[in-house]
């Protein structure tokens, strides 16, 4: 199951799902599930040569393609592949097959409604390399000289090799010129994808009145909130940024403390204001706020100061007393940490051939130490945990402080609600939080992700770490979700399908102007980040900040008693049994913050283990189940008619796929050799080939 979200007016999210079961059809394995107003449909119009046809979304044009295109099946030593024709259109690249059974290998396996096994969205594409000599090179703006083989980079880690020899020299400079360019030179925003579809699909609704996502776009979404949180007694609903008039960086709506007035929110644009994120069944509430804006004027300044002074008297009076800040900017990661580190992590899995893959084995775990990706997510577990236990243990409520409220404010905030709330564990629950605390709470997508190419920007993957956070939490403690780890991973793949908005804006009003006026040209409300790294950001607002600062220090707790109570908090509750419909808290040990494996390793074979993992033993065991079960009717009915018994057991996964550790991602394989492996030991194992007729060979006798 996996979750995308759509565009429209309707603002409940519409839902069409198709569950992951061991007996299910191929196509229910893990699919797309559309959120809201629109399905997918396929466009009436085709483009057709011989019997080879490419299926067009509505909107989606034809850009320039390329036939006798050898795509390697897996790119290796021996070179297997397939002939077809590489195609580029304003939506995605394609690679059809000249011959489609050639692509397919009977197998069941991950089918994706809306991409194709062999399409790359746009969106998607990472880097774009050529091959020249033998030589690989990164491949930019306008070219010379036109490789011979075009290797492409997803950002889902996905690669693919294709071969142009065979190619016609004019069909290899258009179809090489042409990816190139759609796919690395900024763009504007009004030229994206989902314009497009959106209006050749406008007609195409689609509804489930099963579904009660909350959008979080009215102010009645907002008190139900309240209401459902007991969160209505110390606070409330706001509508004065109804229309954006005060700031486009906020929601229409929003939760403020209830004594604070509406001209305290009106002063500053909506900064500076302690906004409500949830509440705890203790009356604790976890809130957060953005900084003022930057200012040299002395008489400004001094309004600023009076203005946190009253703000500060505001939160620090019954029924606020216990208020503990958490200043982010300053006192955990960077954006710019967390961009690195997932720079050099994704390197270990854009693998282009086997020997590749050997080569980096005997260093594998210390490249990844070295990338820092699973302590950034080791520490935002823990941040999490400290902040859960200051709501809960210590009942005092928790005012998380960044510069534009709107990326680590996210991903704690909703982090710290799925271990505190089993609601958001639910998957309607979840896709409520995602978009109260994402999409309502301004995170930036666009600038995040990188979505107009914007040589200025370099892509933070915030959202990412959140989804993984969150798939560490599944992991270690599966009953205690409604969706599983492959409705994670197709939502992390959803972040570059541009169809969908939620993930391609930066504020609901950058959205909001662009969906419904999208004729006009519209300037992007992007907010700049500064270099500088602290709640103000600059020093000439030291009057600001050494006001804030003794007020805070008020607040703070000694890190050593900070330190003694977390320690007592996660011991205390991991010692107990664990109440899957109540607190949940991860294990953040070394050994415990693992690779999330069905995401990164699903397009490397050999990473799978061909009949392991969870789904392949949770088969294994229903398949006995099943033979169990048949055999004891068999033998009820022989008391009965004194019958000989027949030895048939209808092993219900026999004709099933065979699964593998990564399922539903597909069994892939290279056609290359073995590599001499480091271990001795795993020679006697023998290949996959004998691993799968060991297999068969026991099953055979199982039926017996």
């Amino acid at each position: 199951m996996s979750p995308l979200f759509a565009f429209g007016e309707d603002r409940s999210f519409r839902l069409k799902t198709l569950g992951l079961g061991m007996y299910a059809a191929e196509e229910a394995l893990a699919t797309i599930v559309i959120f809201k107003k629109y399905e997918i449909h396929t466009n009436e119009k085709e483009v057709t040569e011989k019997e080879i046809t490419l299926h067009l979304l509505p909107g989606e044009q034809l850009l320039c393609e390329a036939s006798t295109v050898l795509k390697y099946v897996q790119e290796d030593s021996c070179q297997h592949g397939v002939y077809g024709r590489l195609v580029c259109t304003d939506f995605k690249i394609a690679f059809l097959s000249d011959n489609e059974s050639a692509l397919d290998n009977g197998e069941t396996q991950f089918k994706n409604k809306i991409i194709g096994e062999n399409d790359i969205t746009l969106h998607c594409v990472d880097q774009i390399y050529g091959v020249f000599d033998e030589k690989k090179k990164p491949l930019f703006g306008q070219l010379k000289k036109y490789p011979e083989k075009l290797i492409i980079h997803c950002k889902d880690l996905r690669v693919f090799h294709f071969c142009l020899r065979y190619t016609k020299e004019e069909e290899v400079k258009r179809i090489v010129s042409g990816i190139i360019h759609h796919t690395q030179a900024p763009k504007l925003l009004k030229r994206l994808f989902l314009f497009s579809y959106a209006t050749a699909a406008q007609n195409n609704t689609a509804t489930d009145p099963k579904n009660h996502t909350v959008m979080f776009d009215t102010l009645k979404d907002w008190c139900w909130e309240l209401e459902r949180t007991k969160g209505n007694v110390k606070y409330k609903a706001v509508s004065v940024n109804e229309g954006y008039r005060i700031c486009e960086r906020l929601p229409a709506f929003f939760v403020v403390p209830t004594p604070l007035l509406e001209e305290d929110v009106l002063r500053f644009q909506g900064h500076g204001i302690p906004m409500w994120c949830w509440s705890c069944h203790n009356g604790s509430a976890l809130l957060k706020m953005s900084a003022l804006p930057r200012e040299q004027d002395d008489g400004i300044l001094q309004m600023q100061k009076n203005f946190l002074d009253g703000i500060y008297k505001t939160i620090h009076r019954p029924p606020y007393e216990n208020v503990k800040t958490e200043d982010l900017s300053s006192n955990f990661l960077s954006l710019q940490e967390i961009q690195t580190a997932y720079s050099k992590f994704k390197q270990l899995f854009l693998i282009d051939n086997s020997t590749e893959f050997w080569d980096t084995d005997i260093k594998w775990f210390s490249l990844l130490e070295s990338s820092s990706w699973l302590d950034i997510i080791r520490r935002c577990l823990k941040k999490a945990i400290e902040i859960t236990e200051c709501l809960e243990a210590q009942n005092m409520n928790i005012l998380l402080l960044e510069e534009n409220a709107s990326d680590l404010c996210c991903l704690l905030s909703s982090l710290v609600q799925v271990m505190m709330d089993s609601h958001c564990r639910t998957q309607t629950g979840f896709q409520s939080l995602i978009q109260k605390e994402w999409v309502m709470g301004g995170h930036c997508f666009l600038d995040r992700c990188n979505h107009l190419r914007q040589s200025d920007k370099e892509e933070v993957p915030v959202f990412l770490l959140f989804l993984d956070c969150v798939w560490q939490l599944v992991h270690q403690h599966p009953p205690a979700f409604e969706f599983t780890e492959t409705y994670l991973t197709v939502l992390s793949d959803s972040l570059y399908i541009p169809i969908f908005s939620t993930f391609f804006f930066n504020s609901p009003h950058q959205k909001d102007v662009n969906m419904h006026q999208r004729q006009l040209s519209l300037p992007l409300t992007q907010s700049k980040s500064s270099p500088k790294r602290g709640f103000f950001r600059e020093e000439t607002d030291h009057l600001i900040k050494n006001l804030l600062g003794k007020r805070i220090s008020k607040l703070i707790n000694s890190s050593d008693e900070l330190q003694d109570n977390f320690r007592e908090f996660y011991d205390s509750w991991h010692s107990k049994p664990t109440d899957y419909h109540g607190l949940l808290l991860p294990h953040i040990e070394g050994p415990e913050i693992k690779v999330w494996a069905q995401r990164y390793l699903r397009w490397i074979p050999e990473a799978q283990i061909v009949g392991g993992g969870r789904v392949a033993t949770m088969g294994k065991l229903l398949e006995m189940m099943e033979e169990v079960q048949s055999l004891q009717e068999k033998i009820d009915e022989r008391h009965l008619s004194q019958a000989p018994l027949q030895a048939e057991a209808p092993c219900l996964l026999r004709n099933s796929a065979r699964l593998s550790s990564l399922f539903p991602f597909a069994l892939l394989q290279r056609h290359s050799s073995k590599p001499v492996l480091p271990t001795s030991g795993w020679k006697a194992l023998g290949d996959e080939e004998d691993l799968a007729r060991r297999e068969d060979e026991f099953v055979d006798l199982g039926d017996l």
